[in-house]
């Protein structure tokens, strides 16, 4: 169901979060569950996957991980802002030591001049750490091509933040 070299990614990923004793939880609006369904495509992986959180809509946002409606108003969805907000929202609802979010634009439609099809928004953080983030313009390769993408740059992310 999923490319083999994002399989053998989230294998080590997986390794490097369970020899560390870290535990892993995702936000997820583009990808709508992507992320958690690689990882947890690999049998084992619940020793490091904590929960996923399908964020996909903004009432989801705001209800499950305390995504202010305000920021939401400000910024868009598709914002560094909310991206934050939506690892920090994982990480206060869980009891993960890392969470990462993501939210885009995976198109076809949907995008604008400020917001185009492929741009994307990822955030990760560490409990104790600041969080880190990543604005990714992935252009216009197609829907699941965007989405793949997006969980490969999410993985490289945490395992960013594991081995810090």
């Amino acid at each position: 169901m999923f490319d083999e070299n994002l399989i053998r990614t989230a294998e080590a990923l997986l390794a490097t979060l369970r020899a560390r004793k870290l535990m892993l939880a995702t936000a997820e609006s583009c990808t709508g569950g992507l992320i958690a369904g690689v990882l947890t495509e690999i049998a084992g992986s619940s020793d490091v996957v904590e929960r996923g959180f399908i964020t996909y809509s903004n009432e989801a946002k705001i209800e499950l991980i305390d995504v202010p409606a305000e920021m939401i108003a400000a910024h868009g969805a598709v914002s560094k802002e909310v991206a934050l907000a939506m690892a920090a929202g994982a990480l206060a609802h869980s009891r993960a030591d890392i969470a990462v979010a993501v939210t885009g634009v995976a198109g076809p439609g949907g995008g604008s001049a400020a917001k185009p099809v492929g741009l994307v928004h990822l955030a990760a953080q560490r409990r104790g750490l600041p969080p880190i983030h990543r604005k990714c313009r992935f252009g216009e390769i197609g829907r699941r091509g965007i989405r793949m993408a997006t969980v490969a740059v999410a993985f490289e992310m945490v395992d960013e933040l594991v081995r810090v």
